[in-house]
């Protein structure tokens, strides 16, 4: 059973990441501010869900949520400024396009940098605990699938249809036949 907020009586974000662990495409990340009377008994953690269920719930949190925003970091950016420091610049992207302003943010994982003024809590595997993290990591994840699958049809050779742009043996070998795309992380490990 997932809690409804860390922080009772003030308006608070959940925000986490999608993409951090992949080899191609940008890291996607998303900021939803729930009500506080907010309940869905299907709410979890993305990875625990099947593919159906995080979309059937989209449309869900987009409509239920007092404000929620998506936004990525690219492949170039990563590549610069390295995961970690994308995956939290992603977040303060997606915290910037809220059309109400938080003042409070809790954040999947155990690093973040802080927010303009904004004060925060780090909570590891924050996507089973809160219901707002969870609504976030359903957003990150599903807006991130549909971007690999569009790039799938200009670079079908990668299979980022079925592996999303993740480590895979074959994404690996693909790699290696033709070599990498201009959506691949060039600092990652490819091959």
């Amino acid at each position: 059973m997932l809690l409804p907020f860390f922080t009772p009586n003030i308006i608070e974000a959940g925000c986490d990441e999608a993409g951090r662990g992949c080899l191609a495409g940008p890291v996607f990340a998303a900021a939803v501010v729930l009500p506080a009377d907010f309940s869905n008994d299907l709410l979890n953690d993305s990875k625990q869900l099947t593919e159906k269920q995080r979309y059937a719930l989209r449309p869900i949190i987009e409509q239920s949520a007092v404000a929620w925003a998506v936004a990525t970091v690219s492949a170039g950016e990563i590549d610069e400024i390295n995961i970690l420091n994308a995956s939290i610049l992603a977040m303060h992207r997606a915290v910037e396009k809220l059309t109400v302003r938080p003042e409070h943010l809790i954040i999947d994982g155990n690093r973040f940098k802080k927010y303009k003024d904004i004060p925060h809590d780090t909570v590891v595997k924050g996507d089973g605990k809160y219901m707002s993290i969870a609504a976030a990591s359903i957003l990150a994840k599903t807006y991130r699938d549909d971007y690999m699958m569009q790039l799938h049809e200009k670079f079908p050779q990668y299979a980022w249809d079925v592996n999303k742009g993740y480590p895979t043996k074959k994404h690996r070998q693909a790699i290696a036949e033709y070599g990498p795309s201009e959506w691949h992380r060039m600092t990652f490990r490819l091959l």
